[in-house]
């Protein structure tokens, strides 16, 4: 049974919501797609924009919308989960680029500011949520502020209040989740579930990042991986091909995934 976008939409907003982290691991295409979503613990599908530009030959946030949307729509097509999409920073008209994203079957998003003018920031995330509600699904936005991981220079303690400042004015704005990418230790995510509340922060799972039970006990709503499950897969790749130029074989256990 095809489960429509609007009951999607419900169901990623109270995995949200749970008190349980969410784990979503980034997809890229319908076979890597299909192999996550076919494991029993799946929830939720989450593409990565890195992964999805590299596929197409273009660098991080230098793919043209109907290329991302293109790639976002290959994995909805692919299974009947919920799936929220990295739409880099929802382009020229983020309240358009989010209807078409809806329109294709997409029910959440990440969506950032890249250190935009304060007010222009919450504004952009104000028209998503708008457009959203005009659509009839409850859209789950995670906001994403590049308070650190564009801070530069500047103390780490201006870049977290930078980051906590735009974070609550954009779920002021309606969005459900913020999400702040660089903000991953331990004793940085503990001041922005201060500062934000805690089922309310989205991190990245980094190198070096805590295991996701550790943040969920910390309050994080949930746990991404980005390019990271793309480059693990490429490296398995490469390391593969070099061993078949030495003379090597195909692993006989080798399943039969795609």
């Amino acid at each position: 049974m095809t489960t429509s976008t609007a009951e999607k939409a419900t169901t990623l907003q109270s995995l949200h919501s749970a008190p349980q982290i969410l784990r979503v691991v980034n997809v890229w295409d319908a076979i890597s797609a299909k192999t996550v979503a076919a494991l029993p613990e799946t929830r939720a599908i989450a593409t990565a924009g890195h992964s999805i530009a590299a596929m197409y030959g273009y660098e991080d946030g230098g793919m043209p919308l109907d290329l991302a949307l293109a790639g976002a729509k290959t994995v909805v097509d692919a299974v009947d989960l919920p799936v929220t999409a990295d739409l880099d920073d929802g382009y020229e008209d983020p309240a358009e680029t989010i209807r078409r994203a809806i329109g294709i079957g997409v029910v959440g998003a990440n969506v950032e500011d890249r250190l935009r003018p304060f007010d222009e920031s919450v504004a952009r995330v104000a028209a998503i949520m708008r457009a959203a509600e005009q659509e009839g699904v409850p859209f789950q936005l995670n906001a994403r502020t590049d308070a650190i991981a564009r801070g530069g220079d500047r103390p780490i303690q201006e870049s977290i209040a930078d980051a906590i400042a735009r974070g609550r004015a954009f779920l002021d704005a309606g969005a459900p989740l913020v999400f702040v990418p660089g903000g991953h230790q331990r004793e940085v995510v503990e001041q922005l579930v201060e500062g934000l509340g805690r089922g309310k922060l989205s991190v990245i799972g980094l190198p070096g990042a805590l295991p996701a039970s550790e943040y969920e006990a910390l309050g994080v709503a949930r746990i991404s991986y980005g390019p990271l499950t793309q480059r693990v897969a490429l490296r398995a790749l490469r390391d593969l091909a070099a061993d078949l130029y030495l003379g090597g074989v195909v692993p006989e256990d080798t399943p039969t995934l795609n």
